[in-house]
């Protein structure tokens, strides 16, 4: 899979399994021990989906690398690490993202987070403050948020019946035209910014063996919640960036979030001609607001 320069791969276990992540421990960064052991660390999180990875912070995090520790992980089930043959459940993310920061990180740490991960990111902070120094989130939606249940759309009950499930995922997902044809017309908000560069990375993510437990797991709603009920208790500083596009939540449901706790999200910046990943569909920008909302969370 996709590694920047000047990045390795390493790992942890978590009681559910391997997490190998990406950071930058190589020469191209690291000139001096010293400094390095001083730097605070980024923590990036990609979200979930039928080839999720760590790929989808790769054009973001190495512009970060000089200054700052980097650790970019592929989640349990996703990328590179331990795919359990088992439907997954919120707790399992619960679980290893807690356990993934107490294993890598000394410090509190900034922690940028995607989707539906930077959803359940919210309630690993409110139920572990003390791991956390700050948090920009893009597109932080539950996706059953204020009382919508997502497990009766369509495709959630499409995705629960068995057999189907397993050919849905088989024909519609893990196959190149799949992967191509979902960012295109669900993930980015202008088709001709997906490279086949992207795709490829998706489709190896979506081939690994097991793969299916996990993205079958998220497309039947298993991993949603309603993130209305939690973020009041939220305590830890943080920045939202939601695109307008966004085709699961848009802006309003994101701007009725941050209402309920003005406290601690001091930011909501609100992305025209963007959809679900800034991250991967305008990543200077996206640089650029993560270096402005950094001091603004100290």
């Amino acid at each position: 899979m996709f590694q920047p320069l000047g990045f390795e791969q390493r790992s942890i276990i978590t009681s559910l399994g391997r997490i190998v992540y990406y950071t930058n421990t190589g020469s191209l960064w690291q000139h001096d021990v010293t400094a390095k052991g001083e730097r605070e660390t980024l923590v990036f999180l990609h979200g979930f989906g039928g080839g999720s990875s760590a790929y989808e912070w790769s054009k973001v995090y190495p512009a970060f690398a000089s200054d700052y520790r980097i650790l970019a992980p592929d989640l349990l089930g996703w990328g590179r690490s331990e795919h359990l043959g088992r439907n997954y459940q919120i707790e399992d993310y619960l679980t290893t993202i807690q356990e993934f920061l107490q294993q890598t990180c000394i410090n509190p740490v900034t922690v940028i987070a995607s989707s539906l991960t930077a959803a359940i990111i919210i309630r690993v902070a409110i139920a572990h403050p003390n791991l956390f120094k700050s948090l920009i989130l893009t597109t932080p939606a539950g996706l059953s948020d204020f009382g919508e249940d997502y497990s009766r759309s369509f495709f959630a009950q499409l995705a629960s019946v068995p057999i189907v499930d397993r050919l849905l995922y088989s024909t519609g997902v893990a196959t190149d035209n799949g992967i191509r044809t979902f960012l295109e017309q669900r993930q980015f908000a202008q088709p001709s910014r997906v490279y086949q560069e992207i795709v490829d990375a998706y489709l190896e993510s979506a081939q690994q063996p097991n793969a299916e437990y996990t993205a079958l797991s998220f497309v039947r709603g298993d991993l949603c919640f309603d993130l209305s009920l939690y973020i009041q208790q939220l305590t830890t500083p943080t920045a939202i960036i939601w695109g307008e596009k966004s085709q699961f939540t848009g802006p309003e449901i994101g701007r009725r979030l941050a209402d309920l706790n003005p406290q601690a999200i001091r930011v909501f910046q609100h992305l025209e001609d963007v959809g679900l990943t800034p991250q991967l569909e305008l990543p200077a920008v996206t640089i650029g607001l993560i270096r402005q909302f950094l001091p603004l969370l100290d």
